[in-house]
């Protein structure tokens, strides 16, 4: 279940169409002052990533949360497990791995212990897509 600040947040950025810096530092200084709590959260927050234009730091900001959530508030700490890796691996290919898709795989990879090879097969995915996109174009 979603808190009700973070409805808001999304429903108000979705509705914009655009998250502003501003947006962010409430996000982040307000609404998840304890960072992401669930599966949910992070597959709302990036079903929304997907629809709108935002600022930068809204990348950044995404990535720590998702990361901090995946790496760190699931069991075992620092280690992404293969039920995780698959989930996440999942809700990052929808509509194909954007930039921050791939920059938070790349993340995870950079602070957990042991990441399982679902995500592996992701990133490499990815590098793949971006490597055929950059043929074609």
């Amino acid at each position: 279940m979603l808190k009700n600040s973070l409805r808001d947040f999304i429903d108000c950025a979705a509705e914009r169409n655009f998250i502003s810096d501003n947006d962010v530092k409430k996000l982040t200084g307000e609404i998840l002052v304890e960072g992401i709590a669930s599966r949910l959260e992070v597959e709302s927050l990036l079903a929304l990533d997907r629809m709108i234009e935002a600022e930068e730091s809204w990348g950044t900001a995404l990535t720590k949360l998702v990361v901090n959530f995946v790496v760190w508030k699931r069991a075992p700490h620092g280690v992404v497990s293969n039920d995780d890796a698959l989930w996440l691996a999942t809700v990052l290919e929808v509509s194909g791995p954007s930039r921050n898709a791939m920059n938070i795989a790349y993340a995870i990879l950079d602070e957990a212990g042991y990441v399982d090879v679902a995500l592996l097969d992701f990133i490499m995915r990815g590098r793949q897509q971006a490597r055929l996109s950059l043929v074609a174009a």
